[in-house]
């Protein structure tokens, strides 16, 4: 606040020989540019801003620095509370050209502000880089704020910063974890919380004794998993509160729940709060990316591994069904894709048609090896497209054909099917979708990636009610089961008289409405990306010898039982 105050008194002295009338406005581009991250048409959304004001200069009036001016000031120098850095808006380089004491300077100082405020808004409501290029397939983002009218507004608004906070997505959950940032930039600026000893095996648990246990207890107090009141003073033992606490940190970071200080759960203890004020930073950019909801979508947020059907566009959890989801491992080829559709179509029974890459690269050394394989996994040959393509008789020729691509191969509807019993189809170049699953015992798992991309529901039957509410006839929980377990191997379809938005996203930092913040592994490393499209350096990520790379041993032993299935 000095700084602000001082800037201002400078802008002042020199402000009063200011002839605004006759300015001629220096633009961005060139030896006058502003440094930063600029936005794409920069110089025209400047000079377009300048057009809607009736004044020469926005920020400067009677030769004094308008409060306007210093309130923006004040957003651009505070801008890391909104998870975004001061140096893209070149807040140094304002600075420094507004203590010069040139007057000459000072209507180049009024663009730098405008330049400035056409950067934050854009920012604030678009994002700082292109969703496409950190693997985010999301249709072109309607241009649904003028971003040259809004500087204007912006600068004779009563409340700049209320107009600020205008331009911001009106998520509720992102305000939230907007909030959630000073309190983990605080907590990052103790680096020792999180430095705790190595464990021994077993992994010290109720009525162990840990060397690190007190300060254990002041990082779950810090964080808010711990009582203040419930933490005996140097006790190196774990006792039933710290226990306790242990689960609740772990539920909120995505670890196996059982209150030991296994691998996984001391690699997350120790990771610096630097990084998650990093991965609250560019969860905020991610959601910046998103329009408002028109209409009550399904998102699945990946790297959380669960799935949240809204009831209105208001995201209220209140009004969101939940549930656990499998998605797809974490090798390239097998991830679930980031991307939007708009769900269509409701399968009961469904076939599988497996993915020409599995029948090349799994199903067909099996066929060859066990002439009963297919029978055994009840498979069809058929040639064609459709549910009512054409059965061929498996044969040394029909295997031939299935190498060439002549025929596909399908699985049938049933209990065994690796669709489960019913999927819900959103249309996209992936071929990815909602499905059950028979492999239910996955769902124990806490850490659920083991599709080849498809994504599995663990509450199928509450989501096809969620889904079919409105079909006529109706439908209910009884009728959905029935149908599912129906004795007919024919599938059945239903066609949903509105599509239902589907937003498979990913975000590694989650708040909740009773306060905490959950944290989640970089599943498949686009965090990392995200860091350098935004030109951030890399941060440390645990203070563990070894437990950089964790393991959910129940996820291991789940993974190796699983069936080889596809793309689903």
């Amino acid at each position: 606040m000095r700084l602000l105050v001082a800037l201002a008194g400078t802008l002042v002295a020199f402000a009063v020989a200011l002839k605004a009338e006759s300015a001629d406005l220096p633009l961005p581009g060139g030896p006058v540019a502003l440094p930063g991250r600029a936005v794409p048409g920069e110089a025209d959304l400047v000079q377009s801003a300048y057009r809607h004001s009736s004044s020469p200069l926005l920020w400067v009036s009677h030769g004094d620095l308008t409060l306007q001016a210093v309130a923006l000031l004040r957003a651009l120098a505070r801008c890391d509370e909104r998870g975004l850095r001061p140096e893209d808006y070149g807040v140094d380089a304002i600075r420094s050209l507004a203590s010069s004491g040139n007057r000459d300077d000072l209507a180049r100082l009024d663009t730098w502000l405008s330049t400035a405020a056409v950067r934050l808004l854009s920012h604030l409501h678009y994002g700082r880089v292109d969703p496409r290029t950190a693997d985010f397939e999301l249709p072109a983002r309607p241009r649904d704020l003028d971003v040259a009218v809004a500087v204007a507004a912006l600068a004779s608004a009563a409340d700049v910063d209320a107009e600020i906070a205008a331009v911001e997505p009106q998520f509720y959950h992102y305000a939230l974890l907007e909030g959630a940032l000073a309190r983990y930039r605080a907590l990052a600026a103790k680096p020792r919380l999180t430095e705790l000893p190595t464990a021994g095996k077993p992994a010290p648990h109720l009525g162990a004794s840990y060397a690190g246990a007190p300060a254990l207890r002041d990082l779950l107090i810090a964080e808010g998993d711990l009582a203040a009141t419930a933490a005996p003073d140097s006790s190196p033992v774990i006792d039933a509160p710290l226990a306790h606490a242990l689960k609740r940190y772990q539920v909120r970071h995505g670890l196996s729940v059982d209150g030991t200080l296994n691998g996984p759960t001391l690699a997350a203890l120790t990771t610096p709060m630097s990084r998650r004020v990093r991965q609250i930073e560019l969860t905020l950019e991610r959601w910046r990316w998103l329009p408002p909801f028109e209409s009550p979508p399904i998102v699945v947020n990946i790297p959380e591994f669960r799935l949240f059907a809204f009831r209105t566009t208001a995201d209220r959890a209140a009004s969101i069904l939940q549930m656990p989801v499998i998605v797809g491992q974490a090798y390239p080829a097998k991830r679930t894709p980031i991307f939007v559709g708009e769900m269509r179509t409701v399968v009961f029974r469904p076939y599988w048609d497996v993915p020409r890459s599995i029948v090349l690269k799994e199903m067909l050394p099996r066929i060859r090896e066990n002439p009963d394989y297919l029978a055994h996994e009840h498979l069809q040959l058929v040639r064609g497209e459709g549910d009512d393509a054409p059965i061929v008789a498996p044969s040394a020729q029909a295997v031939r054909e299935l190498a060439a691509g002549a025929l596909r191969l399908r699985q049938l509807p049933g209990n065994d099917n690796a669709l489960g019993l019913i999927k819900f189809l959103f249309p996209n170049a992936h071929n990815v979708y909602l499905h059950s699953t028979p492999a239910y015992r996955l769902f124990a798992a806490s850490r659920r990636a083991f599709s080849h991309g498809c994504i599995r529901v663990s509450d199928p039957t509450a989501l096809a009610l969620y889904v079919l509410n409105g079909v006529s006839p109706p439908w209910d929980a009884a009728r959905i089961d029935a149908e599912m377990h129906a004795d007919t191997r024919a599938p059945l379809r239903v066609e949903l008289p509105k599509p239902i938005p589907v937003m498979v996203l990913y975000g590694t930092a989650m708040a909740t409405e009773a306060g905490p913040v959950q944290f989640f592994d970089d599943l498949y490393g686009h965090d990392r990306k995200l860091e350098r499209l935004l030109g951030l350096a890399p941060l440390e990520r645990a203070r563990v010898a070894g437990a950089l790379a964790p393991t959910d041993a129940s996820a291991t032993a789940a993974r190796t039982r699983a069936p080889a299935r596809g793309r689903g």
